[in-house]
Formats: C-alpha cells, structure tokens, sequence
C-alpha cells in the first residue's frame, strides 16, 4: 500500500473519532429516558399497562379455576349471519381479605365488668352525652363535668280480681272450688297485696346503689293477688293468695326428733324455731341446744383472747344472751320441724295484723291447691314483708320430689293458698294430721266443697311413734328424772 493510501486511511479514521467524540450519546440517552419518564404517566399508557396485568392476572386465576361443564352444541351460522364480536374479558380485582374482628366476650356482674347481664335481671340501658367543655385542666376540677346517671324502672303489677284471671295461672281452680266463683264475684284486693308492693319498692329505693343486692326481678314478681273473700250464704272469711313457692327449712322438736344431723345441730344459720309452737311434753333435750350451748362456750373463749377487739367482744357478749333466751325457749317449748310438717309461712305484718279480719293467723288452717292436687296444712311461720309464697320442706317435696332447701318446687305463680281466718284452735298442739284433714274438710264445706273428683290429699305421720319407742321414750323420762333425783341429793349432802 502506498504513503498516500496510508494518509487517506489514517484521516478517515481520526474524522471518525472526531464524530464520535463530538456528540454525547449516553447523555442524549439519560435524556430521553427522564423525558419519558416525566411525560409517560400523563399519557394512557399505565392505565393500558395496569390493564395488561390485570388481564394476565385473571388469565392465571382462570387457569387455576375448574372448566365448567362443556355447553350444548351451538348451531353453526350461516355466512348470511352476522358474527357478533367477542365479548371483553371481565376482569376482577383480587378482593382484599376482610379484616377479623373478634368482639370482646361479655363482662359480667362477678368480673367488675358490664351489668347489662345482670342475674337480677333488670335491663341496663346506657346513653353517652358529650358536650362542649372548658379547658381540661378546669373541667378536671369541675364535679360536674364527668357524670353518670342511671334510673331504675319498675312496672307495678295489678292483682288478678277475676275469676278468668284466677284460672288463667290455676286453670282447674273452679272446677276444684265449684263455690270460689261466687265469692269472687265480691271479691277486694287485700291492703297486704298493695302493702307487700310498697315493701318492695321502699327495699329497692334504699339499696338502689347497691346493685349486688337488689332483689331478682323473679323475686319481685313473686304475687299474682291477694283477695279478702267471703262466701255469700256460709259467711265464712277467706284470705286468697297466688303466688309460687319457695322452701323453708327451719324448726326443731325432741319429743318427736331427739335427734338432728350433725351438719343442722352446728349451723350457725339453721334456725329451730317456727313461729307455731307449743309446750312440751317429754323430758328429752331438744337436739339443737346441744350446738347452741357450744358457739356459746366458742364466744366466751373468743371474749376471752387479748386480741379481740372491745366492739367484738360486746357483740360476742350480747349474741350470748340471746343464745341463752334461745336454749331457754328449746326447753320449754317444741315447734314444727319443716322437713316432717306441712305448713306455709305468711309475711309477719300479716300474721301480727289485729284490724284486718281476712288477716292469716299463726295456726289458722289453709289449704294449698298445684296442679289439680289439695293439700291440708297450718299457717306455721312468719316471714319477710316483702316476700310471700313459702311453704315447709315437707309440702314442697310433696309437690316436687327434687325439692331442697336451695331448690324451689314451683317457680311459676300457679301456686293457690287459701288461708280460713279466724280458724285456728284455741289451743296449740303438737301436729295431728288426721286432725288436720278433718278440720280442712269442714272448712272447705263451708267455701262450697270440692269439686266432683277431687280429694284432699291424707298425710302420713311420719315422725309417729311406735309402742317400742314410746315405750323408750317413757324409759329415757324415767332415767333423767332419776338421775336429777340423784344430783339434787348430791346438792343437799354437806360438803367434807
């Protein structure tokens, strides 16, 4: 190759660099791609580019879903018919997974937490009122400016006064009581009807803050009626109550029981009195006086510790003479005893009432009508002014077999008691059933007698006693008088 085809080669190739040094190509690339990067998403672009994936989304979604059954066979078209255009995909949005709310389990009365399920059974209604206020630093100091309020609302009910309404909680009372209609035709609301309700209302008034104690609305709605009622040829007064049945469970007698559980004798709770009572008749100890004498001697050991406080050995002090009234009225006296005698127990502002003269009495007889049953029994007790409906063990197992000191027999107020005023015996004696159903017989005469069917249940004595032990409870007489013969000859003997 020549010299001068070397320079011709040697210029074309430095004109080349030349170019290539003079224009700036990764600048002009940086460039155009901010341009594009700037003015493309004010364009359709994204939006075709957002479709796109979505597209091949539903595409993938639709790979993984079943094939749906294969369709019937379509007619083929002819070439006359015009081809409708496919219709677009539908495309959808994946949807976003809920959000799990799991709601806060309910509070209840024992927690501290929300009363709105309170057993009691009333229903708590909450309202939330915000206002406009001051500066938190003064609305702190402000009494008034953080409040609550609540408001207890009691519906008082109406007695039943009709002879329709009376059946419709005891639907065989008239055909029980063929001469009831009749006198209710007459028929006043008892004043001890309006006077329980009053009793009520005042215990709710005074524990309205303490919502622990206010009585269950069953509680409350424990009375149907109470009626004075007089039947219109036989003159006869009769105090009418509907209502349901609670269980008492107190009462103690050593002529007849000589011996109690252990569990009854040591409660400090049971109770061995019943407001019916009556002299008694043997020299056998009442089985309670046993427990009565101890928490006596437990109290004077208590009084006797340095660490008990004045105000607690005044009570211990004062508890003791009324243990000792106690086991001074067990010696002198028996009662009815709840788990053998059938009697019901009636609020004491009636029992102790001297104006009214449809008032229940302690010993009047009644009867007690559930179910198509009757049952003869004593007003035995008194109780509560502001509850009505008890009854002993005894009648309450009779109704219902799973009856218990902690378990009502009846809680509907289907319960009738007919109490006959003024039918009480002189006299008070220990239980005579067959005394009793005689006596129930008659009065019930005198009301009009029982309907065609029915007959006034028969009690067995079941604490009766045999000629054995009657024969042993002679025996036991005998020995503890001899015994006290013995100790007071002891008494007498100078002392050495």
């Amino acid at each position: 190759m020549s010299d001068r085809s070397k320079e011709s080669l040697l210029e074309e190739n430095r004109e080349q660099k030349a170019g290539a040094a003079g224009f700036p190509w990764i600048r002009a690339s940086v460039f155009v791609l901010v341009c594009f990067a700037v003015i493309v998403p004010f364009t359709s672009v994204p939006e075709k580019l957002k479709d796109y994936a979505k597209e091949v989304y539903a595409a993938r979604r639709a790979a993984n879903t079943p094939l749906p059954p294969p369709k019937e066979p379509v007619a083929e078209t002819t070439p006359e018919e015009e081809i409708p255009p496919l219709p677009k995909p539908v495309v959808v949005e994946p949807e976003e997974p809920e959000e799990q709310i799991v709601p806060p389990q309910d509070h209840t009365v024992e927690s501290g937490g929300d009363i709105r399920k309170m057993y009691k059974g009333f229903k708590l209604k909450t309202h939330v009122n915000v206002d406009k206020g001051d500066l938190a630093s003064q609305e702190r100091g402000d009494e008034e400016s953080y409040t609550a309020e609540y408001t207890l609302n009691i519906n008082l009910p109406q007695p039943s006064k009709t002879m329709s309404e009376l059946s419709k909680v005891n639907p065989k009372l008239d055909a029980i009581l063929p001469g009831l209609s009749s006198m209710v035709e007459d028929a006043e609301v008892s004043g001890f009807y309006y006077n329980l309700y009053q009793n009520k209302v005042d215990r709710l008034k005074r524990d309205a803050l303490k919502l622990n104690v206010l009585t269950t609305k069953h509680n409350f709605y424990d009375c149907e009626t109470i009626l004075n009622l007089s039947h219109p040829e036989s003159k006869r007064k009769v105090l009418l109550m509907q209502a349901d049945m609670d269980v008492v469970s107190d009462g103690s007698d050593g002529d007849r029981l000589s011996k109690m559980p252990d569990e009854i004798v040591n409660s400090t709770h049971y109770q061995p009195f019943t407001s019916y009572g009556w002299p008694k008749q043997t020299r056998t100890e009442n089985p309670m006086v046993a427990g009565w004498k101890k928490r006596i001697e437990n109290a004077k050991k208590e009084i006797a510790d340095p660490a008990t406080k004045e105000a607690r050995k005044q009570w211990l002090k004062d508890r003791i003479e009324m243990l000792k009234r106690g086991i001074a009225d067990m010696k002198a006296r028996s009662f009815l005893i709840a788990e053998y005698d059938p009697f019901i127990v009636m609020p004491v502002n009636v029992i102790t009432n001297r104006d009214d003269k449809h008032a229940a009495k302690v010993g009047d007889y009644a009867v007690v009508i559930h179910d198509g049953k009757i049952y003869p029994a004593i007003v035995g007790d008194g109780g509560p002014t502001f509850k009505v409906g008890e009854a002993s063990l005894r009648l309450a197992k009779e109704i219902n077999a799973n009856s218990s000191p902690y378990r009502r027999p009846v809680s509907n107020l289907t319960v009738t008691y007919i109490v006959f005023s003024g039918s009480r015996d002189a006299d008070k004696s220990a239980p005579d059933y067959k005394k009793w159903h005689q006596e129930c017989t008659s009065l019930l005469e005198e009301i009009g007698g029982l309907g065609e069917g029915y007959e006034l249940h028969q009690w067995e004595d079941l604490l009766a006693k045999t000629p054995e032990s009657a024969d042993e409870v002679e025996e036991d007489a005998a020995a503890e008088a001899e015994e006290s013969g013995e100790d007071a000859e002891q008494e007498k003997a100078p002392q050495e």
